[in-house]
């Protein structure tokens, strides 16, 4: 107990656990590997789940597609709340609870999602449980996106931190964090390796969708400062039409809840059935959408994840927004910063269709992060 009566953890409360903390579908992704790992060097951990994307039965197909382990602890009680605020407390309550009944040695949180805002913050409040942070030292510097906030916060109360790249690394030494910072390279290669031969297997998303390899555009849209903005909906979705008229391509979209939500409220029924080519189609599972990915042309999204995810498959990027925390991908050349203006939409388009050979280094490792994370983990047990 602390002074004032409430539950702290001492170091001898603590056991040999591992604690791992999923909450959104590219975390699950992303950590696949990991968890791969620990399961098959029998690792003593546990996972939480604490509920913060839509859909407990699409998540739990995640965890089937995967071929993971279902996680120990799941929060059902978080989609009751509409506000950043209160799904984050509902957040800090489920990770509380439950390590005050495992008293992990460690816990790592992975991202940049609200989910892992709460877990850093219940595991910090509980006192000596070490705080490890997967995919630390990225950085778009737009404090206008809510996870910026969230990564800056999170790295600042780690005590280690798994930074993915050389720059991430400078960036968490620029900021003089106190937390120890570790080398590893980025899991999204190792998932982006092992998953996409289970997908070449079970998938079958190009045939029923009548879709030939290399001759389609996949477009994804979820951010809050795109697809929260009218403003810049729009003129995203008119860029859009631009490049459907320009290139005759289908332009797979599949339509994220949240965005879906915005195009009912701001635009009259049957506007994007306008859209020559545009195939707007319900939220797919993680493995149908690694074979969209990788067998399109190009694809043009607001997602950090995404635009990892397409330069280790040497698919071109166009990122729409104003500025990315990968900025790898556009040094490498698989990657362009289009933001929302129409033109530059179309001309991003064209610069990176002008691309004759895929073949752009991979800056983010080379597949092995999810070994070399897991096996500080459980170093940091002992």
């Amino acid at each position: 107990m602390s002074s004032n009566g409430l539950k702290i953890l001492k170091k001898e409360d603590l056991g040999k656990s591992i604690g791992v903390v999923v909450g959104t579908r590219p975390g699950i992704v992303k950590f696949a590997p990991v968890i791969r790992y620990l399961t098959e060097t029998n690792a003593n951990f546990f996972v939480i789940h604490t509920g913060q994307h839509y859909s407990y039965n699409m998540d739990a197909q995640f965890f089937l597609d995967l071929e993971l382990p279902p996680p120990q602890y799941t929060n059902k009680t978080v989609r009751k709340y509409k506000t950043h605020g209160g799904q984050t407390a509902e957040m800090i309550k489920a990770v509380e609870a439950a390590c005050l009944i495992e008293r992990p040695a460690v816990f790592i949180v992975g991202g940049d999602a609200n989910t892992n805002l709460a877990s850093a913050l219940a595991v910090r409040k509980l006192g000596a449980i070490k705080l490890a942070h997967m995919e630390a030292g990225l950085r778009s510097n737009d404090w206008r996106m809510p996870e910026e906030h969230n990564r800056g916060m999170i790295d600042r109360i780690s005590d280690i931190l798994f930074a993915p790249t050389e720059t991430a690394v400078r960036n968490l030494k620029d900021e003089k964090v106190k937390g120890r910072v570790y080398l590893t390279g980025n899991t999204i290669v190792d998932a982006v390796y092992q998953n996409r031969k289970i997908a070449a297997s079970r998938s079958h998303v190009l045939t029923k969708m009548g879709l030939s390899e290399g001759e389609y555009f996949v477009l994804t849209l979820h951010r809050e400062e795109n697809v929260d903005s009218s403003i810049n909906l729009a003129n995203i979705l008119e860029g859009i039409r631009s490049v459907s008229e320009c290139f005759e391509k289908p332009i797979v979209f599949p339509v994220h809840p949240r965005t879906r939500k915005r195009l009912d409220q701001f635009f009259p029924k049957g506007h994007l059935k306008a859209f020559n080519g545009l195939k707007m189609i319900k939220p797919v599972g993680y493995l149908d959408f690694l074979q969209l990915l990788s067998h399109s042309a190009l694809v043009m999204t607001d997602s950090g994840g995404i635009q990892e995810e397409s330069c280790i498959l040497q698919v071109p990027c166009v990122t729409l927004r104003e500025n990315t925390e990968r900025p790898e991908t556009v040094q490498v050349g698989s990657n362009v910063i289009a933001g929302t203006r129409p033109v530059d939409i179309v001309g991003s388009v064209q610069k990176m269709m002008r691309i004759s050979e895929r073949d752009w280094p991979n800056p983010y490792g080379d597949g092995a992060a999810s070994r070399r994370i897991a096996d500080i983990l459980v170093r940091e047990c002992d």
